[in-house]
């Protein structure tokens, strides 16, 4: 197969010598994983506390933002362990609709880098 990276032209390189990541980058990628769903989770029970105590609110933006960076199954469990923004319908959709298309996203990218 024939790659090209910025307009400049790669010997062929097998499939499988393009796709192997090393070990630390599979590490880095499950620490950047578990943070930005921490992130997501904590930032759910932050808002559902500030919002008991009739605190500054976070915004849904920031609410939304972990999630859409990877941390949605996170931002799912903060929102039902804090029963937090669970009647407002763009979270109730939106946030599972972030994880189906980020699940999609991954089974491409492992189908097309892995099984292709």
């Amino acid at each position: 197969m024939l790659f090209l990276f910025r307009g400049l032209k790669l010997d062929t390189i097998k499939e499988k010598e393009v796709c192997r990541m090393p070990k630390e980058l599979w590490q880095m990628l499950g620490l950047y994983l578990a943070v930005v769903n921490l992130a997501g989770f904590l930032i759910m029970g932050l808002d559902k506390w500030k919002a008991k105590r009739g605190a500054w609110r976070v915004s849904e933006k920031a609410l939304f933002l972990p999630a859409i960076l990877g941390g949605s199954i996170g931002s799912i469990l903060g929102m039902r362990v804090f029963r937090h923004k669970t009647k407002h319908w763009y979270f109730k959709f939106g946030l599972p609709a972030i994880l189906v298309g980020q699940l999609v996203l991954v089974g491409w990218l492992i189908w097309r880098l892995f099984l292709n």
